[in-house]
């Protein structure tokens, strides 16, 4: 091979780099804001966790607060209402399971596990039907004295499960701790 031939031979090579390269660069830059679209907005980002002051929550009320766009029902429930939810049998629930973001896959719906404490006084719930994602009406309404879905008549007890209606499962309870006696965070 002669010195010409390979100094055509190496300008190919840098030609066909080249290029590639460059066409490497334009396809990252055309596909970048495609992926990054994907990422979540700034704003959802910011309330991915709140805290929220419960002292204003008298015993037999609810506080509905919204969580990454959804209603969060923080109920401080009554004696009656602890009874209630515990004296139900696992066998009358449509739905078996907790539904608890904060317990294992598969736990059990007694009303201890949907509750946030062990006494069973707070109950923290996402406030959206799962049937068809309406906001049922709360503060002892139903038959169960718990919420009332009146889009489809779908009816949840005092610990939140699904008792009577066309909901599939109970209502979900989102990661949520005390920080102190007045806070809980929810996320």
């Amino acid at each position: 091979m002669s010195h010409a031939e390979d100094h055509k031979a190496s300008r190919r090579d840098f030609l066909y780099y080249a290029t590639a390269g460059a066409g490497a660069v334009t396809a990252g830059a055309a596909i970048w804001p495609l992926i990054n679209q994907m990422n979540p907005s700034a704003d959802t980002l910011a309330v991915a966790s709140i805290d929220v002051d419960i002292s204003p929550v008298a015993e037999g009320t609810q506080l509905t607060v919204k969580w990454l766009g959804k209603p969060v029902f923080i109920r401080h429930r009554t004696a009656k209402e602890i009874e209630e939810g515990r004296a139900v049998k696992l066998a009358e629930l449509p739905d078996p399971l907790a539904e608890n973001d904060n317990l294992p896959a598969g736990s059990q719906a007694t009303d201890e596990n949907r509750t946030l404490d062990k006494e069973g006084k707070w109950l923290v719930m996402l406030g959206v039907c799962t049937h068809l994602g309406c906001v049922p009406l709360g503060n002892n309404a139903g038959e169960f004295d718990g919420w009332f879905c009146p889009c489809h008549g779908s009816q949840y007890d005092t610990a939140g499960r699904i008792r009577k209606g066309p909901a599939p499962r109970n209502l979900q309870v989102p990661v949520a701790k005390f920080t102190d006696a007045k806070t809980i965070k929810l996320g």
